[in-house]
This record gives C-alpha cells, structure tokens and sequence, in this order.
C-alpha cells in the first residue's frame, strides 16, 4: 500500500492510497464516520432558564458544539469503574450568564483547561435585558453510530483515482474540449490537448460524450485498487489523529476473528 499526501492541517486532509480494494478503504472510511471516540455533552443540569428557549432546545444545542477531544485522559463511560460518572470518564462545564447579551460557546466554563470547544463564537441562546440562564453539562466520549454529536468527521470519503486516455490523431476541436470541461481538467499544450489536474477530475465523462463525434477519442475510466480519500473534522480530533485511531481499531477487529479462529481450533 502506498499513501501520498496531497494537503494536511488540522481539519483537513486529501491523501492517495493506491494498492488497497474497495473493502478496506470504505471500511476505513465507515470507522472514521460511526466508531471514533469523541467528547460531546451528554447531560446539562439546568438550574435557571428565563430565556425564551426551551430547556430542551438549549440542551440540544449544547449537545452539538464541537469539543476538544483528549483520548489518553478520559474512558468510555462503560470502560469506567465509577457508577455515575466521575473525573476520569466526564467534563464539566459551568454555564452562568445574564443580558442582555448573546451566549457563546467561549462561556462555557471547563473544569479541564484542556478540554473546551473547539470554537469560542458558537452562539447558544440570546438573553434579553434581565434575562439570566445557569446550568452545569457534563461532556462524555461517545461513538458516531450513537448519536450524531459525537461523530468526529463531518465529510469523510473517497472516490476511485480517475484516468483519462487521449488519442490526439482523432481530435479535431481541441479548443471545445478545455471549455466544455467543468472541473479545467484538460488544457492545450503545443497544439495538443493533455490532462492537466487529473485528480480534480469527477469522471462526469463530459469530454467522452464530447469526443463521440471524433471516433471516441477520448475514454474517461479509473484506475484499479488506486483511491483519492478526503477527511474532515469537527476540530475536536485532527485527521491524522482520526485515522490513526481508525487503524488501530480495525488492527483490533482483525486481531479479535484471528484469535476467535484460533479457539475454535
């Protein structure tokens, strides 16, 4: 298997992998969606609410800001040995504000200075003038395939590495061919037509079609066992944070059918 890296920062990632099947990168891609861990407030105590949200609404809305994950400090709440909760399976956060103002996620108050939302201008409920609001939300780790706030990707897939075969002695109109692509995949070099950004390329088979009138000089295809995978993040995890854990946990599940093979021998 190789992988070569096109764009990486802390939210996004563009890489291609090339000598796996569609198995193992759509599994890969569907432990990244449904089975990362991530923290999201799972529980808010509501102690004073005179703003004209719901109490249920403003806990919903509290239950989707993204939050700075840190995997190596917290357990799974059924991994713990607590009964209700304790400092090594959940966070607190302290709400306690009053208008007229409006209230974003940078006021909510963690007892870990480490663990706070990934973005300080969400804004959560508008207070009016005397209008007050206190509460406490407990964040946990959850999984994707629980509930949607604890799914660490907002876009994550791929698509089959395109490839585009020329055959410059049938072509007549190069020029036609470069306007009518969407994605500017092919351009004119000395007097030929030539692929250009092929990976931007999404096999919408414009120039195929295009190129009937020309014997079918062009044909769009893709190639073998060769994939271009896009992940994207909430913030609360990095990407390559995300697909590092995604390994492990299909190392594990490979590991868990060999050793259950092994005992049924």
């Amino acid at each position: 298997m190789n992988i070569k890296i096109r764009k990486k920062d802390d939210e996004k990632a563009v890489f291609v992998v090339d000598g796996v099947d569609d198995t193992f990168i759509n599994t890969i891609r569907r432990i990244c969606l449904v089975e990362i861990p991530t923290l999201a407030i799972e529980d808010v105590n509501i102690y004073k609410n005179d703003a004209k949200m719901f109490d249920e609404v403003l806990a919903h809305r509290l239950g989707l800001i993204p939050i700075v994950t840190k995997m190596d400090s917290y357990n799974l709440p059924d991994e713990c040995d607590c009964e209700s909760g304790c400092s090594k399976c959940s966070v607190s956060f302290l709400l306690k504000e009053k208008g007229p103002k409006i209230v974003y996620s940078k006021d909510l108050k963690s007892d870990d200075p480490d663990v706070k939302p990934v973005y300080d201008t969400i804004p959560i409920v508008r207070l009016r003038d005397g209008e007050e609001v206190e509460l406490e939300a407990i964040a946990q780790l959850g999984l994707g395939k629980e509930h949607a706030k604890w799914q660490a990707t907002t876009t994550c897939g791929y698509k089959y590495y395109p490839k585009i075969t020329i055959d410059e002695s049938k072509l007549t109109d190069l020029e036609e061919y470069v306007e009518e692509c969407p994605r500017n995949v092919l351009a004119i070099e000395n007097d030929e037509l030539v692929v250009v950004d092929i990976e931007n390329c999404s096999t919408c088979r414009t120039c195929q079609r295009l190129s009937a009138k020309d014997d079918n000089a062009i044909q769009v295809d893709f190639e073998e066992n060769k994939y271009i995978f896009k992940i994207e993040t909430d913030g609360s995890l990095t990407p390559l944070e995300v697909l590092t854990i995604a390994c492990d946990i299909l190392s594990e599940k490979a590991d868990n059918i060999i050793n259950f093979m092994n005992e049924e021998e």
